[in-house]
Order: structure tokens, then sequence, then C-alpha cells
């Protein structure tokens, strides 16, 4: 009976235990979603940030060639 009675407290651990990891299984499953969720919002910001800069360098090669002055052959 003493056999029994062990084995019957180990399963109710061993549930307990089970459960305390599924719910941190489901905690951290959500911690991961949020952070790739953050990783997409920075992907997509940087590369807004990079068409800004291309924008920027674009328009400064125009401008700058717009002030260049060839002299006219005579």
């Amino acid at each position: 009976m003493k056999k029994l009675d062990e084995l019957k407290e180990e399963i109710k651990k061993a549930k307990n235990s089970l459960a305390h990891t599924k719910k941190q299984n489901a905690e951290l499953q959500d911690e991961v979603d949020s952070l790739w969720a953050m990783m997409d919002e920075m992907t997509k910001s940087d590369v807004e940030n990079w068409v800004h800069l291309v924008d920027q360098l674009k328009d400064d090669v125009v401008s700058k060639a717009l002030m260049v002055t060839k002299k006219a052959d005579c």
C-alpha cells in the first residue's frame, strides 16, 4: 500500500509540474510572438529610413549636377 501511495504522490507532482511547464511555455510563446512583431516593425522602419536617405542622396546629386556649368565653345 505504501508503494501505491508513493506512486500516486509522484503522479500528482508530475501532473503539477506538467501544468506549470505548459503555463510557462504559453507565456514564453507569447513573448516570442511579441519579439517577432517588434522585429517586423524595426525592419519596416529600417527600410523606410534607407529609402529616405536614398531619396535625399538622389536629390543632392541632381541639384549638384544642375549647378555645374560648362564653358561654351565659341
